[in-house]
């Protein structure tokens, strides 16, 4: 409210009254708002650890400085509890050195931030008739006369200042989630373009990621609602249009015949030194993999095995070792076992062991396609790039990639020589020569955050 002045003219000029407070609008309205706390008090005592704990959850909300929160909080020191209750005033009279002390502020600084809060009707003045500030209390305590700040109106508005704040909360927290869809819209962009370049067809689309990119990071800026709203409306809709086109073109690309070529399994009837192949599902005990060990060792002597190492018995026969598969065939995707669980693990366990999941994931109690999906988004985080995410999923299948992956977000910054997506490319390169063990990776992760091992299968225990 701007100061109440009279209309500039020909008049008789006015003398003022020496030391007497000049007033405004809002300062008139902050008095009568005190005169309301007589009946707020007549309902019984009136906490004043409430009062000033609802003022400074809704302070931030409305943009009070911090000047103004400590200078309220100081005054607070001085009040008593049966000041707020029937038939009292909650007056405090800290003279003018002792607030220029504790607020570190001069005289012209302090008469300044007082006029600030009568205006912004927090407090009101009882002036003296000397214009001093003082007061006194019975034996009892309570005040009998008193000249100086009167709190009543922070403890009428009590009830605003909580609407304030719940209603600021709620804006913030629709603002963190609007900018959050905002970040995810942007790197859905970003990952299309990346699969329009690998087909050769991006021409034009990096400068669509250019400008989600320096949208998202306007909407960064902006605190209306409305605003924000727009903006993460308008990326949405633009990620949606792209990934229409992408599709069309890919769907062009494969009518023209021109769609990438998928490897193809150029023995189909095997070779006669097909290397070995161990597949990487395995169990989680140890144990399990020493009796295989063991397994294998009291069997490499046996009938059907040559000098040079093992070999099968019939090309077509019952007699195919398992584990065989024939060289340049695209790696089955391993089956989840009817329980659902991947590694004896189940979603929830895994995103309770890697937490940087859970900022991807669009439900609380996700299933493996949702983790899979959220993996695909935290790979961007990582370092990983599309192509080598898809060579994963081809080695591991996509459940153990999204596994492996969740296991790489897990360790600190300094466990890598290189990056997170070197370590993780290096894991596939195992994952392809058969020497990934994924399940006692998750073994020692468990292990490590002290969660209880799941029980085996098998009943073997822990070596």
């Amino acid at each position: 409210m701007e100061n109440f002045r009279p209309e500039s003219g020909p008049g008789p000029k006015l003398r003022g009254v020496r030391g007497a407070r000049r007033l405004t609008l809002g300062m008139v309205a902050t008095e009568r708002l005190a005169d309301d706390f007589g009946t707020l008090s007549e309902g019984g005592q009136v906490d004043p650890g409430r009062v000033l704990a609802a003022f400074k959850a809704a302070a931030p909300y409305l943009r009070f400085g911090p000047r103004v929160t400590q200078a309220i909080d100081w005054l607070f020191r001085f009040t008593q509890v049966q000041d707020w209750q029937e038939g009292a005033r909650p007056i405090v009279w800290p003279s003018a050195a002792m607030q220029m002390e504790a607020l570190c502020l001069s005289e012209a600084q302090v008469k300044r931030l007082n006029r600030l809060l009568a205006h912004l009707g927090l407090i009101t003045m009882r002036d003296s008739p000397n214009g001093k500030r003082y007061g006194r209390r019975d034996p009892r305590g309570r005040i009998v006369e008193a000249y100086g700040f009167d709190l009543s109106p922070i403890a009428v508005r009590q009830a605003e200042f909580r609407e304030i704040a719940e209603r600021g909360r709620a804006r913030f927290e629709a603002l963190k989630q609007l900018r959050r869809r905002a970040t995810i819209a942007v790197r859905g962009i970003q990952q299309i373009v990346e699969t329009a370049a690998e087909l050769g067809i991006a021409e034009g689309w990096v400068r669509q990621a250019d400008e989600a990119r320096r949208l998202v990071a306007r909407i960064r800026r902006i605190e209306e609602l409305d605003e924000v709203t727009l903006g993460v409306t308008t990326l949405e809709n633009r990620q949606a249009d792209l990934r229409g086109r992408l599709e069309a073109a890919m769907g062009a690309l494969k009518e023209a015949g021109q769609a990438p070529v998928e490897s193809t399994n150029m023995s189909p009837k095997g070779l006669t030194d097909e290397p070995h192949i161990t597949h990487t599902n395995q169990t989680l005990d140890p144990t399990d993999h020493v009796s295989a060990s063991r397994k294998r060792n009291s069997t490499s002597g046996g009938a059907g095995t040559s000098a040079g190492g093992s070999t099968r018995t019939g090309r077509n026969g019952d007699g195919k070792e398992a584990g065989h598969r024939p060289t340049g065939s695209r790696a089955t995707k391993p089956e989840i076992p009817p329980d659902g669980t991947v590694f004896r693990m189940t979603p929830d366990e895994l995103v309770r062991l890697a937490p940087r999941l859970r900022a991807y994931l669009a439900k609380s109690s996700p299933g493996w396609p949702e983790i899979v999906e959220a993996a695909d988004w935290l790979r961007h985080d990582l370092g990983v790039s599309k192509p080598l995410w898809g060579d994963a999923c081809l080695a591991m299948g996509r459940e153990q990639a999204a596994v492996a992956l969740a296991i790489v977000s897990t360790k600190p910054s300094d466990h890598f020589r290189g990056s997170p997506g070197g370590y993780f490319h290096g894991m596939v390169a195992r994952a392809r020569a058969g020497e990934l063990n994924l399940a006692r990776s998750i073994w020692g992760i468990r292990a490590a955050s002290g969660m209880p091992r799941p029980a085996s299968a098998s009943g073997v225990g822990a070596v």
